[in-house]
């Protein structure tokens, strides 16, 4: 099609983004990480059954899969995993599988080889009962340093430990205990000391952790380990070892994650003091942000926020205080590790996706490695958001990213504005998305517009930011996404009588309390989302099982709170079709809670449908499983929205009252 754009119905657009584009050969990056010259990744793959894979491109630029194949390099350790290999001494990666949750070893060349031993009955556990994470080589003592978590004690909550493991294998040997939780041991260049994380029920590693240190005696043991940063109310995230054997972290005194490094009295002195997050929620282990250049320098990266269109990477040092921003064309950088001279970046922008690129310390001299995907989108057919700010309840301010109808070869008929999908990410305490992301695409290219909200308790504005929705869960994050669709519509920019709300996990959360609380979609589409908190309290993992005592309130203190903020009690306010998915392996979200809401819908006689997968977990990783999500999608919206996609789509049946 070529000539002015035709116009036709918002929603109905023939759209160059497909399902193809959208999965095909898909193949996101992660961990990177650089080793002796070489770089190394992890790569998840829809396309081999959702596995995750470690890659490495040596000095030659050669790229090749590290891992075994087959082998799903995964830990489920909190189930959120992170930190599932490490390389060690001439290039012996060691990794965890997820097949049976036991470490092994790889030299190049040879079999793999099991570290950890089998478990003495059947795993209680679909993942194994005992699980390994964060992992540190410690290749003068021939071992591996990491977290286990413990799951033999059936009816008890796991127990978590740091422990060592031989590279020779066999028993490991537990060097910290007596903490619910632990994370991030790291070793000091010249293997003399031990630094970790550990923090303790009711907090997650977000809300207050500690930062241990301590000497290592003769027989690789910690040694009066002492607390040298965080408390209970103060959080601390990647500590770091420079070459030159200094302790460095982020740390959030003043309210902003900063950088810090520890002083020769143990003081905790702040390198670049700034209103920006260097740190992140510790969802996942293992996740690195910083690193140290050969001049002393550092180099990181600081998360978006109300005053920057993306992620922004800075140099930092090597003095206190000397700051440089590094102008650089992405929009998302969620990773970095310094190769030499140069760095490695993951990262992504408005219109490209997650690739791997290498840069000089000037951000100059862009070196592409990997792309996660050979799809290229024109960019005319790219919408290109836009940060908004606006009013939201008790006189606060929201954030968001608003993602207009797209597409070079429509418009919108005259005087009718677009269909809006109103989502919210998960956690609560994560962010929107700051790069191309292809399903908001999927959806703008056809004439559908999005908006990703940053409510209250989003990551990238502060502490105090995020902490507001403390006690306001259910409440807050509702209010501003009510009042992203009230600001678009009065700007208009939206069809406010046509919004849908759509979310996963906390988000899915929101998007039934908008549904059961507000009456302001017509619509909502809820991927394992949580309908009932007091199941959520006693049904979820150990790292979550506390989450609630903030966000909601203390259990069993708060429960009068628990019933009237959990959906699944008032459906009978709802008003609205539902698109309810949910995966039969999920041991965050129980699928119990998306059978309890579809029961109570069909008992109240609102239409819905009713999506379960097979052998999904919380997040859906297999591409058969994304197509088929995504096609529901779309026909779903089709039929609440008011519009008939030009896609051919397997039927989706509401389950609708009798007549």
């Amino acid at each position: 099609m070529s000539g002015e754009p035709v116009a036709a119905p918002y929603g109905s657009w023939v759209s160059p983004i497909t399902l193809d584009e959208l999965y095909g050969d898909r193949r996101t990056p992660s961990s990177l990480r650089a080793i002796r010259g070489a770089l190394w990744w992890q790569e998840s793959r829809p396309s081999e059954d959702g596995r995750d894979a470690v890659v490495r491109r040596a000095p030659d630029g050669t790229i090749a899969d590290a891992s075994p194949a087959g082998v799903n390099v995964r830990t489920m350790v909190h189930e959120y995993g992170g930190g599932a290999w490490a390389v060690g001494p001439d290039d012996l990666l060691i990794y965890a599988d997820k097949a049976d949750g036991r470490l092994y070893a790889l030299a190049p060349g040879a079999e793999p080889r099991a570290l950890t031993p089998a478990a003495d009955a059947p795993a209680l556990t679909p993942a194994g009962d005992l699980r390994y994470a964060d992992l540190e080589v410690d290749a003068a003592r021939s071992r591996i340093l990491c977290v286990r978590q413990d799951h033999r004690r059936d009816a008890q909550e796991p127990q978590n430990t740091l422990v060592a493991v031989p590279l020779a294998g066999g028993e490991p040997e537990v060097l910290v205990e007596g903490h619910d939780f632990f994370s991030a041991p790291r070793l000091s260049p010249d293997g003399r000391h031990l630094a970790w994380l550990s923090w303790d029920h009711p907090n997650l590693p977000w809300d207050g952790c500690q930062l241990w240190l301590a000497e290592l005696d003769a027989a690789g043991r910690p040694r009066e380990p002492r607390v040298v940063a965080g408390s209970a109310g103060e959080a601390i995230d990647q500590p770091r070892w420079s070459p030159d054997g200094r302790l460095h972290f982020v740390a959030e005194p003043d309210g902003w994650w900063n950088l810090f490094v520890l002083g020769p009295d143990e003081a905790a002195i702040p390198l670049a003091p700034m209103a920006a997050e260097f740190g992140f929620p510790q969802w996942n282990f293992g996740r690195q942000t910083y690193d140290f250049l050969p001049d002393g320098r550092i180099v990181a990266i600081s998360a978006r926020s109300a005053d920057d269109a993306g992620d922004r990477l800075w140099l930092i040092g090597p003095a206190p205080g000397q700051v440089e921003a590094l102008a650089n064309p992405w929009t998302q950088l969620s990773g970095l590790a310094v190769l030499g001279e140069r760095i490695g970046l993951l990262c992504a922008s408005w219109t490209e996706p997650p690739s791997i690129v290498l840069i000089d310390a000037t951000g100059q001299g862009a070196e592409l490695v990997q792309r996660s995907t050979a799809v290229r989108v024109d960019p005319a057919d790219v919408s290109i958001p836009t940060a908004i700010t606006f009013p939201t309840s008790d006189g606060a301010v929201a954030h968001g990213l608003f993602y207009p109808p797209r597409n070079a070869r429509f418009r919108g008929p005259p005087g009718e504005r677009p269909p809006v999908v109103v989502r919210s990410h998960g956690g609560p305490t994560s962010s929107a998305a700051t790069c191309l992301s292809l399903a908001f695409q999927y959806l703008t290219s056809r004439g559908i517009a999005v908006v990703d909200v940053d409510y209250r308790g989003s990551t990238g504005y502060g502490r105090a930011y995020r902490q507001a929705l403390e006690g306001q869960w259910g409440i807050y994050d509702v209010d501003d996404c009510v009042a992203a669709v009230a600001y678009l519509a009065a700007e208009g920019l939206v069809d406010g009588e046509r919004a849908a709300i759509e979310g996963g996990s906390a988000s899915g959360y929101t998007t039934l309390a908008a549904l059961a609380f507000r009456d302001a979609f017509c619509a909502g589409v809820s991927y394992f989302g949580i309908g009932d908190l007091e199941t959520f309290v006693h049904g979820t993992h150990k790292f979550e099982s506390r989450y609630l005592d903030r966000l909601v309130g203390p259990w069993p203190a708060a429960a009068a709170t628990y019933r009237a903020r959990s959906p699944i009690h008032h459906l009978d306010q709802v008003s609205c079709p539902m698109l309810i998915l949910q995966g039969l392996d999920d041991r965050i979200v129980p699928p119990t809670q998306a059978e309890q809401i579809t029961a109570a819908l069909r008992a109240r006689g609102l239409p819905y449908a009713y999506l379960p997968f097979e052998g999904e977990g919380h997040g859906f990783r297999r591409e058969a499983n994304l197509r088929r999500a995504t096609q529901a999608e779309l026909a779903f919206y089709g039929q609440v929205l008011g519009f008939t996609p030009a896609d051919t789509l397997p039927p989706l049946e509401l389950e609708r009252p009798p007549a």
